[in-house]
């Protein structure tokens, strides 16, 4: 009997809790959200009936499957074509871009850069219309934007239309990876996230494969109308345009605005991510919020790390079919290697995203896999060029294809630590709370610039007069990877350091465990508030690097 009583008591303190931590969020409430709190998600959350929502594993399996097919899948195969597409003028330098479009010294580096800078101008307004916009009808607006850029492409025969063309391109595919880390936050937990980003940015490995198959075919098209360059970028940019009419309509904006899934599987959707403390959306700009993100030392150094990674990635990108050619390969065997390229960084993605899950250790893999280019590097600055050598340079040039585990690591550490990214949002809160999606905005912003930054430097760094071995821009590639390492040591320390600080101040037990502990049951009862990383608490026990894997249901007690 006693207990029994203790039981129905419990159960009636869990319900009253609840429904103090839903009105927290305004569910079952007529009034106006409080300030600073998204209306759509107020409103969405307030006409849910107040019982518990608990999330088995069966239910949480099939409501993730159910994202895939609407948002990963849009991920996936929207990074592939940008990636695909951004990697054409890699192929056309060796259709004959070159002499037929008149370019001379350093302005084929520049149809590169100029892709950069462009995205360096339109970084921050392309976040802020993510932030203010419905994110799938702008991410297809863009994505048919750059087809038919890309197509038009093939009408250029000079430098000047080429960068108009590249430059316009850089402005609209700039909203592929900001856009991709905003949905990721909203639909997908925190020990998701990282295979998902490794997922859309596995397609950098994909299309070398791909590319280098099209590449090869077109290749072997003779005498026909149009050069074999203006070909391929003819008919992949008529490709790119379809697939953005298709995301105008298969993407959800947001899990309140997804027609296409039941209004009980809408909440399942909103309630799985609960844990993230990330909330979904937040269409209010807050100055508070972005002097926090320029104040916070996380933010630079994920930026830091964003740059150092991208600097030799943009050099790699735009001359690595040149200099496979200057080994002595033919251009038909460069198409082919390009294939064996794609394939090692695919591998080098996938091991560093499995790994990073099954020890949940971002940042020390981060460190690891900067290692190979490091090794590869040297290689190519001390072994010369001959026929004996150039198998062991081809190696070598292999090796240094483990920027993308880095990048994609970087992304995860920024999607998964509020603190880094400080990423989010979290929708509601009573009056005195205030949010953290602008905050996103602005550190989204400044990683992806740097991002750009570093890919638009990158291709300068090859100067002309230094080919075909370009030792210079090797020697600037080893400055960066040792200037990357240090940044990802000491980011590491500041985390440890945060985490520990944090927890102590809730007087909760340290953790070795990166995140939550399983037996520690916190009420998450700010995940929809608007509070950046330092304002939730509860986002403090998350800060390192994401859930305990151990954690088998989600619910919002």
């Amino acid at each position: 009997m006693a207990s029994t009583n203790m039981k129905e008591t419990t159960r009636e303190a869990r319900i009253e809790y609840t429904e103090k931590d839903l009105y927290s969020v305004n569910s079952g409430s007529t009034g106006a959200p409080a300030a600073g709190i998204d209306a759509e998600v107020a409103q969405f959350f307030a006409d849910q009936a107040q019982e518990p929502v608990v999330i088995d594993e069966a239910t949480n399996k099939r409501l993730r499957w159910m994202v895939h097919k609407r948002v990963l899948t849009v991920m996936v195969i929207t990074y592939f074509a940008q990636t695909l597409d951004k990697g054409t003028l890699n192929f056309a330098s060796i259709m004959g871009i070159i002499p037929d479009t008149h370019l001379v010294g350093q302005q084929y580096a520049w149809l590169t850069t100029c892709v950069y800078i462009a995205i360096l101008l339109w970084e921050f307004p392309t976040n802020r219309l993510i932030q203010r916009l419905p994110v799938g009808r702008y991410l297809g607006f863009c994505i048919s934007g750059w087809g038919l850029v890309l197509a038009m492409t093939a009408v250029c025969n000079n430098f000047t239309g080429l960068v108009i063309v590249r430059t316009l391109l850089g402005m609209l595919e700039c909203v592929c990876q900001p856009a991709f880390v905003y949905l990721s936050t909203m639909y997908y937990t925190r020990a998701e996230q990282g295979l998902v980003i490794g997922a859309f940015y596995s397609m950098n490995g994909f299309q070398q494969c791909v590319g280098g198959l099209i590449g090869y075919g077109i290749s072997q098209i003779h005498g026909q109308a149009l050069k074999n360059w203006q070909i391929l970028f003819t008919l992949l940019g008529c490709l790119t345009f379809a697939w953005g009419l298709f995301v105008l309509w298969w993407l959800p904006d947001s899990p309140m605005r997804a027609t296409c899934w039941s209004p009980e599987d809408r909440l399942l959707i909103a309630e799985r991510v609960r844990k993230n403390e990330t909330g979904i959306q937040n269409r209010e700009f807050k100055m508070h919020q972005a002097w926090e993100a320029f104040k916070d030392p996380t933010v630079w150094l994920v930026t830091l790390i964003s740059f150092t990674n991208a600097l030799p990635t943009g050099g790699l990108g735009a001359f690595s079919n040149l200099i496979l050619v200057a080994f002595g390969f033919t251009t038909l065997q460069t198409y082919l290697l390009a294939i064996a390229q794609g394939s090692i960084i695919m591998v080098f993605l996938f091991s560093a995203t499995y790994l990073a899950k099954i020890y949940n250790q971002k940042l020390i893999l981060a460190f690891i896999y900067t290692l190979p280019n490091v090794a590869g590097t040297i290689v190519f600055l001390t072994v010369p060029t001959t026929s004996h050598t150039k198998v062991g340079l081809l190696l070598a040039f292999y090796c240094m294809q483990g920027f993308g585990a880095v990048a994609v690591l970087n992304l995860a550490v920024m999607s998964n630590n509020v603190s880094l990214l400080c990423l989010l949002r979290r929708c509601y809160a009573d009056s005195q709370q205030v949010a953290g999606r602008t905050k996103q905005v602005i550190a989204s912003s400044l990683v992806f610039i740097a991002w750009a930054l570093g890919n638009a430097v990158g291709p300068q760094v090859f100067r002309a007069n230094d080919a075909p071995r370009y030792i210079h821009a090797f020697i600037a590639h080893m400055v960066m990877y040792g200037v990357q390492m240090v940044a990802i040591f000491v980011l590491r320390l500041r985390l440890m350091r945060l985490n520990v600080l944090k927890r102590r101040a809730q007087a909760l037990e340290p953790t070795t465990a990166n995140g939550e502990l399983e037996d520690e049951h916190i009420a998450h009862r700010q995940a929809f508030d608007d509070l950046t990383d330092m304002e939730n608490k509860d986002f403090a026990s998350l800060l390192s690097h994401g859930y305990d894997r151990r954690q088998s249901h989600f619910n919002r007690t």
